[in-house]
């Protein structure tokens, strides 16, 4: 809810805070607030607001997820390089079922800015992969088709993959 600079200035207050906690011999309330300000580092990394639009998408709730992303104004300034990229990657995700033009900028910006999960590039991939499918581009399909099942490492999509395989062959 707070932009990525002001969390990291609380969290830095909550420290010395704490400091001044051990140095007055509360130890305790020094421990309390060092865990609080940890609360801060970790919602530095992780968005709280993407960590709600994946919980919503993982329940299957689209209109959600798209409200909780509405919330995110300016994903350049309020969001670290890596959470900008799933940002687009939920965007992609959400668009794919309206507008496969969108979503495919969606996902080649999401490619281009950074996921950190391999599974998360195979399956942004895949769906490039359906989506140039969709729009008669066979030899990017299958490269695309080729790249995703080289990341799928644990074969977790290898049923979508086969699947997109098949399509491939009647066109």
């Amino acid at each position: 809810m707070f932009n990525k600079y002001i969390k990291l200035i609380i969290a830095t207050a909550i420290v010395v805070w704490s400091v001044m906690q051990f140095i007055e011999s509360h130890i305790m309330n020094g421990i309390s607030l060092v865990l609080l300000a940890s609360v801060f580092v970790f919602f530095y990394f992780k968005n709280e607001i993407l960590l709600l639009a994946f919980l919503r998408l993982r329940k299957q709730d689209f209109e959600g997820a798209g409200k909780w992303l509405d919330r995110i104004k300016n994903p350049t300034s309020a969001l670290i390089k890596n959470q900008e990229g799933y940002f687009y990657f939920l965007q992609g995700l959400m668009l794919s079922q309206t507008n496969i033009t969108q979503s495919e900028k969606l996902f080649k910006k999401a490619l281009r800015i950074g996921l950190a999960m391999n599974h998360d590039k195979a399956m942004a991939k895949l769906q490039l992969a359906g989506i140039a499918m969709t729009k008669r581009r066979k030899r990017e399909a299958t490269m695309l088709l080729a790249e995703a099942k080289k990341l799928d490492k644990h074969n977790m999509m290898a049923e979508q993959v086969k699947m997109l395989k098949q399509q491939l062959k009647k066109i």
